[in-house]
């Protein structure tokens, strides 16, 4: 059986379609996915670059995109009232929903990604926040210390296995990255030979000849 940990956070559209998506890319294979909620603005703060919503053109050319990966690939999806907005209470929300030493189901990060992504409301309103959290009844309280623990925990651990966006799959001691990676996860799980072949850790020791200096 292979093991898969997926990390994504709710305000991604994009880790909302790799999430769409993923059963198909595990078709065939024996798998247990681990769903690990993770606040991508601290990946973000960690590795030092901005989000796509945080660059205008990027941003407008990243809901422009998504609508149509949707359409593409058949998935349903309406931008929220706002975007982005602050996703902690969600990420929270799915931890206080985990088993006591393991990661939220995939329902429960079902509902959540779809309380975003379905729609077109606004994901941080009070009332549709108090009616999701009714509607998952966590077994903990989304704002104790041990829920907070636990989202800190789970990026903290991200950040030091070298995940820098969302959504991201390991297997196979490899990490993919982004909704166009999920191709390339089946390969591997499928044991693809050029995969196989590949110099994976090579790569990463490339030289570097320039680097950006700040004006």
């Amino acid at each position: 059986m292979h093991i898969i940990d997926c990390w994504f956070d709710p305000v991604s559209p994009y880790a909302y379609l790799g999430f769409e998506r993923l059963p198909q890319a595990l078709e065939g294979h024996s798998v247990e996915v681990r769903y690990r909620p993770v606040l991508f603005a601290a990946m973000l703060k960690h590795w030092g670059h901005k989000g796509p919503a945080e660059v205008e053109p990027k941003r407008a050319w990243t809901y422009r995109h998504v609508r149509w990966l949707a359409h593409r690939h058949g998935i349903e999806l309406q931008m929220p009232a706002a975007h982005p907005f602050t996703p902690l209470p969600l990420l929270r929300l799915a931890w206080a929903c985990a088993p006591l030493g393991l990661t939220p189901s995939r329902r429960v990060c079902e509902r959540i990604l779809h309380h975003v992504w379905h729609g077109g409301a606004d994901a941080s309103d009070a009332q549709r926040l108090a009616e999701l959290t009714a509607a998952l009844a966590p077994a903990q309280d989304p704002a104790s210390d041990d829920v907070k623990q636990a989202l800190r925990s789970a990026t903290d651990e991200a950040i030091a296995r070298g995940v820098f966006g969302v959504p991201t799959f390991a297997a196979g001691g490899r990490l993919f990255w982004g909704f166009d990676s999920l191709e390339m996860l089946a390969a591997q799980l499928r044991g693809d030979a050029w995969l196989r072949a590949f110099d994976w850790d090579g790569v990463a020791v490339l030289p570097v000849s320039a680097t950006r200096s700040d004006r």
